[in-house]
């Protein structure tokens, strides 16, 4: 893979503010060996003693999100009788952590080199083990097991648990060199790392497809509605927005507003908004007039 731009992380962080590049740079910040005169640099707000604080739009959506799943959270407890209601509340809690994580990876408050490291790991850890329990919702609507049991939520988060240890550990070990096993990711011009890029950029991406295509059998082909649907396509539509804005707008935007904002803020937002309707989506079908799936009963 050496001439392939497969596990490189160099361009996404010239271009896009991203958790994983405080791992990849020396200072262990957002600036790095991919700032040059060529690129945009996110420069924030000043604050006292020549430190910045950078991203401060993200920071407040994040604080949003936070107060938002709270809110779906109580809203979630209260649909008793709705199928999946404790695996969602997994997820929300999980979607509360990345939140928190971001407003100090994204959000670039001037932190400690360790403690930013620190953040970074459990943001990435956690965004692969919140997708992976995002698509096993998906599979709990099938009731292969019976929702909300000790079983299911053990198996739930037992399984995103060991994503999320082994995920952090590498992201601990790239960023604070306990081993030098991943030191190769510092080297220029690519700063490739194969095993972060797969987990951190590939399957969480393979999980969102697999829960999008499931719940859409789920409710085409078992329930028999499309209302649904358009909630979910929703979702679909606002998180790819997000990324699209973050990978490819965000150079555009911090050089038109010299460099106060940059894409991951809207990121952030689009993110938050494609949660909001992902619970829709999942409140719709969980309704006392929907059928139940029948025992045994599977495309």
């Amino acid at each position: 893979m050496g001439s392939t731009q497969f596990g490189n992380f160099h361009d996404f962080c010239r271009d896009s503010t991203l958790p994983i590049c405080n791992l990849l740079s020396d200072n262990h910040s957002q600036s790095g060996p991919w700032d040059g005169s060529d690129n945009c640099q996110l420069r924030g707000i000043p604050l006292s003693n020549g430190k910045r604080l950078g991203n401060l739009g993200s920071i407040l959506l994040c604080a949003i999100a936070i107060l938002t799943s709270g809110y779906l959270l109580y809203r979630s407890e209260r649909k008793r009788a709705a199928v999946g209601r404790r695996e969602m509340q997994v997820f929300l809690l999980g979607y509360i952590v990345i939140s928190i994580c971001e407003i100090f990876t994204v959000g670039d408050f001037p932190l400690n080199s360790t403690v930013r490291i620190a953040f970074t790991a459990i943001h990435i850890g956690f965004i692969i083990a919140t997708t992976w329990i995002l698509m096993l919702n998906a599979i709990v609507g099938y009731q292969l097991l019976d929702d909300g049991t000790l079983l299911s939520l053990a198996l739930i988060v037992g399984s995103a648990a060991i994503l999320l240890v082994g995920t952090g550990y590498i992201a601990l070990d790239t960023g604070l060199h306990w081993t030098g096993y991943w030191d190769s990711s510092y080297e220029l011009p690519k700063n490739r790392h194969i095993a972060l890029y797969v987990l951190y950029q590939l399957a969480p991406l393979v999980f969102l497809v697999a829960y999008f295509v499931l719940e859409a059998i789920l409710v085409i082909k078992i329930l028999g509605e499309t209302r649904p649907m358009l909630y979910l396509a929703s979702a679909a539509i606002l998180f790819a927005a997000g990324q699209v804005f973050n990978y490819e707008v965000s150079k555009y935007i911090c050089d038109g507003t010299s460099g106060k904002i940059d894409g991951a803020l809207f990121e952030t937002l689009f993110t938050l908004l494609a949660v909001v309707m992902n619970w829709v989506f999942w409140s719709s079908i969980t309704e006392d007039d929907w059928p139940t799936v029948p025992p045994n009963q599977f495309p």
